[in-house]
Parts: C-alpha cells; sequence; structure tokens
C-alpha cells in the first residue's frame, strides 16, 4: 500500500522556521517526482515546491522563493521542505505529493499520490 506520510508541522512565531518532512513507502519512488502543495482555509490548494526523482532540478511558487528550500533524503523516499522566514500567510495544511511523470509538477493532477498534510500555524 502505497503512503505518503508529513511530519514536522506546527506552531510557529513569525519569522521563525519549520522543516517538513514526507516519508514515502509502499514502492519505490526514487523515478518519481514530489512536491509541495498547501491550502489555507477558504482557498484553493496551491502549488509550493517540486523536486525532480534525480534531484537535480527544483521549482518553487514564487511566493515561497528564497525563504524555502526542497530536497530529498540519500535513500530518495523521503522529501524535505525547510521553510523560513515564515509569515501568517504561510499558514495552511501542507500536503506532499508523488508524480510519476516529470511534467507540469505545478499542477496538482500531474501527481498519482497525496499525503494527508500537516497543519503549519505562524502567529503574527
Amino acid at each position: 500500500q502505497v503512503q505518503l506520510v508529513e511530519s514536522g508541522g506546527g506552531l510557529v512565531q513569525a519569522g521563525g522556521s519549520l522543516r517538513l518532512s514526507c516519508a514515502a513507502s509502499g514502492r519505490t519512488f526514487m523515478n518519481y517526482a514530489m512536491g509541495w502543495f498547501r491550502q489555507a482555509p477558504g482557498n484553493e490548494r496551491e502549488f509550493v515546491a517540486a523536486i525532480r526523482g534525480s534531484g537535480d532540478s527544483t521549482y518553487y511558487a514564487d511566493s515561497v522563493k528564497g525563504r524555502f528550500t526542497i530536497s530529498r533524503g540519500d535513500a530518495r523516499n523521503t522529501v524535505y521542505l525547510q521553510m523560513n522566514s515564515l509569515t501568517s500567510e504561510d499558514t495552511a495544511i501542507y500536503y506532499c505529493a508523488a508524480a510519476r511523470s516529470g511534467s507540469g509538477l505545478s499542477l496538482g493532477d500531474s501527481y498519482n499520490y497525496w499525503g494527508q498534510g500537516t497543519q503549519v500555524t505562524v502567529s503574527s
């Protein structure tokens, strides 16, 4: 059974940092692109960041560029999202996702598997 399990969310003050983790199991995800999306209350789900299976290419939403960093673990079945300089606008549920295809990584429909999400709350 394929599972993506996020962890690392929580409550942090504005200007602080959090590191989210996503552990993938049930199959090998070495060749899958991995992405992070988020959804704030009343808003649509939005793309945050993505990384190719090889780990050599990363992509970011403009709103997080320069503050967030996506990376993969050595086994490539784990993906991280380091979030710095957090603001209240980053408050959302963050979802990890895996995509067989390496194209259209900013689009949710490109992903085949999703985690349950982890809450990130930034207090101002």
